[in-house]
């Protein structure tokens, strides 16, 4: 099973801004971190009476308005450069990690039996692989009866 980390990375403002001690956080950035954001944003509200509002606008748009200083956190799933982030006056860190997993349904191939290398994964995301029997596929499936 192909297993792949991608981190997020949260990306604050090094100048601490006085909504920081206001009741309310607000952050914008990545859709793949938004519902454990949201979830951390009720319970901290439940348990602090402070609001986090967080806007799921995408890596490119919580960049930019980190950069501008628009909010007080931004999500990016791709990290800076150190430079950029010295220019800009950020800091970044991970805050989430997720993994990408490739889920197959084959007649007759039980669960966790078929290997896939991760340069025969990238081959049938990019349509160069397209049947179960292909020779790459067989190479390291030896014994699994695969089909067309």
């Amino acid at each position: 099973m192909l297993k792949h980390i991608i981190s997020t990375a949260l990306i604050a403002a090094v100048t601490v801004t006085a909504s920081f001690a206001a009741e309310k956080i607000s952050g914008a950035g990545a859709s793949f971190p938004a519902p454990l954001y949201y979830d951390w944003a009720y319970n901290y509200q439940k348990d602090t009476k402070n609001r986090v509002n967080y806007q799921s606008i995408g890596s490119g748009g919580g960049i930019k308005q980190i950069s501008n200083r628009i909010v007080n956190f931004g999500a990016s799933d791709k990290p800076l450069k150190t430079k950029e982030l010295g220019k800009k006056r950020l800091l970044q860190f991970p805050t989430v990690i997720g993994s990408i997993v490739v889920a197959y349904n084959i007649p007759g191939v039980a669960d966790e039996k078929l290997k896939l290398k991760n340069s025969v994964v990238a081959d049938i995301f990019s349509g160069k692989i397209t049947k179960w029997n292909d020779a790459a596929i067989k190479a390291d499936n030896a014994g699994l009866t695969l089909p067309d």
